[in-house]
């Protein structure tokens, strides 16, 4: 079948193949996937394009928030609660995989992973890309297989690969070469199919212990390169490094920024500064781990399920959460009757 368009005639397919919502249990609501769609890109809930809606949140005059997820249920889980945009991060994606956060996981098995997130979601992905798994060529064929899968944008860092997580505490932290990193991102844009497909050129030189000097010269280097936003990253405590780099900068794109490590910071602090997004990087699967840690332990602990029944959801929840009415009526559809 043919990709569907933003014309009338798709629209209005959409709206008849696609469900807003429907109300399960009190309180909760549970939105139906895109699978059934042959175009992943589209969004049911609006018909605009997954690509559109990031890059209107990148352009808006109001501060946008994104939410980690990493995997499928995660991520339906983030738009269920309301986010209007998910952060594929690459901490998290590789943590639910057992591995480090270092390019343990290869570039297909990271994609892998968020096809089953766009499938189980509306709203838009920005996948935490890493340095794009090696130089520009590596990167533009990422975008490619991105686009495929419906995802709505990468954020490249400019340090080399493999990457080092950027939180680590004495750990080198060398940073690519301002103009190799510039045609990366320039050989992504010019290899993404949609116009829309947003490119994120992410500064690490505060994480590398650079000035201000340094990270400004980057910012503008790759937003002269094509970028679609600048992520000003740093690990300190307080919001000092992005104030100043906020001066600096003078309004000359939008500015995405990870407040992980100075998250005592007021929310309209970073409004008032003029920040266009904010990434709530890694904290679904910071969660999940005490979680499963805590219940774990319980159970060994008291070899019974008693103490831990009442605070994890029900089977039921779970089956909701696949889906699982949608197969029931595909069944009854598709399946002969004895």
């Amino acid at each position: 079948m043919a990709a569907i368009t933003g014309s009338r005639l798709s629209q209005r397919l959409i709206r008849s193949v696609c469900t807003s919502f429907t109300r399960t249990l009190p309180g909760e609501v549970s939105f139906l996937p895109c699978t059934v769609l042959p175009n992943r890109p589209m969004s049911c809930q609006s018909g605009t394009k997954k690509t559109t809606q990031l890059k209107k949140m990148l352009e808006s005059p109001e501060l946008e928030f994104i939410m980690e997820a990493h995997n499928g249920l995660s991520a339906k889980i983030v738009e269920e609660t309301g986010f209007k945009g998910i952060w594929g991060s690459g901490l998290s994606v590789s943590a639910q995989l057992g591995v480090r956060d270092s390019n343990e996981a290869s570039w297909t098995q990271v994609v892998e992973v968020l096809e089953f997130m766009s499938d189980a979601t509306t709203v838009p992905i920005l996948l935490d890309a890493d340095t794009g798994y090696g130089n520009f060529n590596n990167a533009r064929r990422l975008v490619r297989k991105l686009e495929d899968r419906g995802i709505a944008g990468a954020c490249l860092e400019d340090k080399l690969f493999p990457k080092t997580n950027s939180l680590h505490d004495g750990r080198a932290q060398p940073l690519a070469d301002i103009e190799e990193f510039a045609l990366k991102i320039k050989a992504c844009k010019d290899s993404q199919r949609d116009p829309d497909f947003c490119i994120v050129a992410r500064v690490e030189a505060f994480i590398a212990g650079w000035g201000l000097d340094e990270a400004l010269k980057r910012a503008e280097a790759y937003r002269n390169a094509g970028a679609d936003a600048i992520l000003m990253h740093s690990k300190k405590s307080d919001p000092s490094d992005i104030e100043a780099f906020m001066k600096a900068w003078n309004n000359q794109g939008p500015v995405i920024i990870v407040p992980t490590k100075y998250y005592k910071t007021p929310t309209q602090h970073f409004r008032d500064l003029g920040i266009s997004m904010v990434i709530w990087a890694n904290h679904n699967l910071r969660a999940s781990v005490k979680a499963m840690q805590e219940t774990s332990a319980d159970i060994y602990k008291n070899c019974s399920l008693t103490g831990v029944e009442p605070n994890i959801v029900s089977v039921k929840e779970v089956f909701r959460l696949q889906n699982d009415d949608e197969l029931v009526q595909a069944e009854d559809k598709y399946l002969p009757k004895n």
